[in-house]
């Protein structure tokens, strides 16, 4: 079997969760027998490694562009980091051309996402889409950062996006897979005939068994005798790092062996700069560690969540919170946010915690009883790996996703031939 998985951004040097869920579902795939085939945007500096490449899977690059007339290039490096609506004339002969595929997998909407179904409707192929970031579960304030900026340019790309009926692309799939429970229930609500299911990401446990701690300890030498809480993920404000940074001088206060690191690729400019400047007005540089982008799977990333106390979560939102089953699976306890991706997955107090963001005072005490309780933070984290290991496997779960392709491929074979 051979899909074509079509994605809205990949760039190495801004790996986030998206791209780890990806290559885990590639990785699985292949043990089922099934080929992905990557179709993504170019990218300016492609140098570096390629995880994906790397590891033998292919990737094949199409020119994208962002439709609106006059913005500054920062301003068009944000709406690509963010989600924006992208448009390319590349990519529907590319599709068309593609030899010997079975199905085509879209994990973006917009325009992108309606090439790929008016290419799989004209070809007679499934059409699967994943929506990761969210689309109806959305905070307000994160769904109005989305929407194109409305000022300073003129958005040239909705002609074509009328014209590609982008605004029914749920309507062409043939099957819709979210994160959450919650994205689930509010789309079959607004489209009560498809068919929504919800497939959550997965982790390869084994992966996180060996230790690496020592790998990490030598990376980052700053962490030696002190007490670790790690916040893994790109460095962005849907991640909320900043909030975190406001309550570290009351961490600190309560747990003078504690160390903060952040963990993750910086994907907006304008926050990481101001997390910088607010870590030096506070004098936390000597407390606080920024470690850059880490390769997913690398010994010295699956070190800093294996010597962590906790690992946390402070997200606006997280649609489904892969970090949760990475920290489990390396038998650390994880403190999230109410998010529903972590709401799906934490049971306060059962295996891990859960804390309101507009009252850090539910925040500060589920790092100290973590802290300040070792047996149950112990519990909590056999919980948690428990639950990995047993319902978030990921080859366990391409397992899953191949048994819908092949459904929808049987699906679509059977209206072929009775249409004869």
């Amino acid at each position: 079997m051979r899909v074509v998985h079509l994605l809205r951004k990949y760039n190495p040097a801004e790996w986030g969760g998206t791209e780890t869920a990806i290559q885990r579902l590639f990785d699985g795939l292949r043990q089922h027998h099934v080929t992905p085939i990557t179709y993504c945007p170019r990218i300016e500096n492609s140098g570096g490694t390629d995880p994906l490449v790397e590891a033998g899977f292919m990737v094949k690059r199409f020119n994208a562009c962002v439709p609106i007339f006059g913005i500054s290039p920062q301003r068009v490096r944000q709406f690509i980091a963010v989600g924006g609506n992208l448009m390319s004339f590349d990519l529907p002969g590319l599709l068309w051309r593609e030899k010997g595929i079975d199905l085509i997998h879209s994990h973006v909407l917009n325009r992108l996402g309606s090439i790929a179904a008016f290419v799989a409707r004209r070809r007679k192929l499934p059409l699967v889409l994943t929506i990761h970031g969210g689309l109806l579960d959305l905070p307000q304030a994160l769904r109005d950062s989305l929407q194109p900026p409305r000022r300073d340019g003129w958005e040239w790309g909705k002609v074509f996006g009328a014209a590609l009926r982008s605004r029914r692309l749920l309507h062409y799939c043939d099957a819709i897979l979210t994160c959450n429970q919650k994205e689930a229930a509010l789309l079959q609500e607004q489209h009560p005939a498809k068919r929504i299911l919800v497939h959550p990401h997965g982790v390869p446990t084994s992966l996180y068994r060996k230790d690496h701690r020592e790998t990490a300890r030598e990376s980052f030498p700053a962490i030696h005798d002190r007490r670790l809480l790690l916040a893994a993920g790109r460095i962005d404000p849907v991640k909320n790092q900043l909030w975190l940074i406001e309550q570290a001088p009351e961490i600190f206060r309560r747990h003078p062996d504690a160390m903060l690191v952040l963990a993750g690729a910086c994907t907006n400019e304008g926050y990481g700069e101001s997390l910088r400047r607010r870590i030096e007005q506070l004098a936390l540089q000597d407390r606080v560690v920024l470690t850059g982008g880490l390769p997913p799977g690398h010994p010295r990333l699956i070190g800093l969540f294996q010597s962590a106390e906790a690992v946390l979560l402070p997200s606006i939102s997280e649609t489904f919170g892969l970090v949760i089953l990475e920290a489990w699976a390396a038998g650390t306890t994880v403190i999230s946010s109410r998010t529903s991706g972590a709401l799906d997955l934490v049971r306060n107090g059962e295996n891990g915690w859960l804390f309101d963001l507009t009252d850090p005072k539910t925040f500060h005490r589920a790092v100290g009883r973590t802290l300040l309780q070792p047996d149950l933070k112990a519990g909590l984290a056999a919980a948690g790996g428990k639950l990995a290991g047993a319902r978030y496997d990921a080859t366990m779960l391409a397992g899953r996703m191949k048994g819908l392709y092949e459904q929808l491929i049987a699906e679509k074979n059977a209206l072929r031939n009775s249409a004869r």
